[in-house]
C-alpha cells in the first residue's frame, strides 16, 4: 500500500524556506573550518584550531555562540534603520541564490525556465546591502570600502554572466536543472558512459568563472573593499556580534553558492552515470556535494596563494584581460555550436 501525504502551499513553502535557511550556515561551517581553518593552516606548516571539539571541529560554532552573546553596537552617527538592514540584505541575496540550484532530479525549489539568468541577478544585490553597510556607519574607512566593493562587483558582474553564456550556448537553456541534463545525455567523440562535462569545452569559461567567482566574494586577490591593512575591515568596520556574523555567513554562504553554481555548470552537478530516480535524488546530493567541494577548494586556494592586487591592477584585469577572453570564448562556442 502506497501513502501519499499532499502538503498545502503555504506548508511546502515553509519546509523550503526552512531547508534554505539551514543551508546557509551549514555551508557556511563547512567551508569556513574545511579551507579556512584546517586547509590554510596545513599550508602554512601549522595545526589551526584543536580545542573546540575534536581536531577543532566545533571551532566556528565556538565563534558563532560568541558573536551572537556580544552587544549589538550602533555608532553615534550612524543612520540606525538603514545600518541595521544592511546585513540583512546580503544575507537575503544569498539566500535566493540557493533557490534554483538543483542537488537531485526533484531536489530543487523551484526549477526556474531562466534559472541561471535569475541566480546571476539575485548575486547582483548583495552590492545594495554593502553599499547600505558603508554609507550608514558614519566611518570614512567604511565608505571607501564600500565604494571599492560597488566598482568591484559591477566590473566583475560582466565577467561571471559572460562565462555564463558559452555554457548556455552549448545547453540550449538557461535551466539549471536542463544544463545538467544536458551533460548527462551529452557524448564525448560519441561515447555517453560518463555524459559530457562541460568543463571539457568550456575550460576558458570554468577558468572565468573561477576568477569573477573570487572577486565577487571579495576574497583575496580581490579583497580591496576589506582590505585590513588600508581600511580596518571596510564596511563591515563598525559591526559587532550577530550582525557581523551575518556577514560572515553571507560571505561563505555565497561562496558555498557559487561553488554549487560552477559544479552545476561545468561538472554535471548531481549527475551520476547510470543512476536515475530515487536513487539520484538520494545520491545527488552527496555527489554535488563533493563537486561543490573540489570547485571551493580552488577559489580558497587562490584565496591563499596570491598577494593583493592595487585596484588599478583589479579593474584593468576584468576589462582589459577576463572580459576580451570570454568574449572570444563565446564567439568561439558559437561557431562550433552552428558547424557541429
Amino acid at each position: 500500500m502506497t501513502l501519499a501525504i499532499e502538503l498545502a502551499y503555504w506548508q511546502t513553502t515553509a519546509i523550503k524556506v526552512g531547508v534554505v535557511l539551514a543551508l546557509i550556515p551549514a555551508g557556511a561551517i563547512i567551508l569556513g573550518y574545511v579551507f579556512l581553518l584546517k586547509m590554510m593552516s596545513h599550508m602554512q606548516s601549522r595545526l589551526g584550531p584543536m580545542e573546540a571539539g575534536p581536531h577543532g571541529t566545533l571551532q566556528l560554532v565556538a565563534d558563532g555562540v560568541k558573536f551572537m552573546q556580544k552587544e549589538d553596537i550602533f555608532p553615534a552617527k550612524a543612520d540606525r534603520f538603514v545600518f541595521a538592514a544592511a546585513p540583512i540584505v546580503v544575507l537575503m541575496a544569498t539566500f535566493l541564490l540557493y533557490i534554483v540550484i538543483p542537488a537531485g532530479p526533484r531536489l530543487v525549489i523551484e526549477d526556474l525556465d531562466t534559472g541561471i539568468f535569475f541566480a546571476l541577478a539575485v548575486s547582483s544585490l548583495s552590492v545594495l546591502g554593502i553599499l547600505m553597510a558603508g554609507w550608514a556607519s558614519a566611518n570614512k574607512y567604511s565608505l571607501i570600502g564600500a565604494l571599492r566593493a560597488a566598482g568591484q562587483l559591477i566590473a566583475y558582474e560582466l565577467p561571471l554572466v559572460l562565462a555564463v553564456v558559452g555554457v548556455v550556448i552549448q545547453a540550449e537553456t538557461m535551466s539549471l536543472q536542463g544544463i545538467v541534463r544536458a551533460q548527462a545525455d551529452g557524448a564525448i567523440f560519441g561515447v555517453g558512459l560518463v555524459g559530457n562535462p562541460f568543463i571539457l569545452t568550456q575550460l576558458v569559461g570554468f577558468l572565468i568563472f573561477l576568477a569573477a567567482a573570487q572577486a565577487e566574494l571579495t576574497q583575496t586577490p580581490f579583497d580591496m573593499p576589506v582590505a585590513e591593512s588600508e581600511l580596518v575591515a571596510g564596511y563591515m568596520t563598525e559591526y559587532t556580534g550577530f550582525r557581523f556574523l551575518f556577514f560572515f555567513m553571507g560571505e561563505y554562504g555565497t561562496a558555498f553558492a557559487f561553488s554549487a553554481i560552477g559544479a552545476t555548470l561545468f561538472l554535471g552537478g548531481w549527475y551520476v552515470p547510470g543512476v536515475e530516480g530515487t536513487l539520484a535524488d538520494v545520491l545527488g546530493p552527496l555527489v554535488l556535494g563533493a563537486k561543490i567541494m573540489v570547485v571551493a577548494f580552488l577559489i580558497f586556494w587562490i584565496r591563499f596563494s596570491y598577494p593583493r592586487m592595487r585596484e588599478d591592477q583589479l579593474q584593468s584585469f576584468a576589462w582589459k584581460f577576463l572580459i576580451p577572453i570570454s568574449l572570444v570564448n563565446i564567439l568561439a562556442t558559437g561557431v562550433l555550436k552552428v558547424v557541429f
